[in-house]
């Protein structure tokens, strides 16, 4: 799998984790499902996220990119 689809794995696992977890046992655990969700929001602006700098770092490759000037 590509890093951009670990991203989104994981990121769907940490809301459901942790909505289960407020659920479950403290909502304060609300807290970690909006950083997920504040980390996502600000990577959309800055392009930047720390889970994919450490995917990066865990050798997961990036998908093949297109040639310029290929859109169908």
């Amino acid at each position: 799998m590509t890093v951009d689809r670990w991203l989104r794995v994981i990121a769907g696992l940490f809301v459901m984790l942790s909505a289960l977890l407020a659920h479950l046992h403290s909502p304060y655990w609300l807290l970690f499902t909006a950083f997920v969700g504040l980390n996502l929001f600000q990577s959309g602006f800055t392009n930047w996220c720390p889970m994919v700098w450490l995917l990066e770092k865990l050798g997961v490759p990036h998908a093949a990119r297109e040639p310029q000037g290929a859109e169908g």
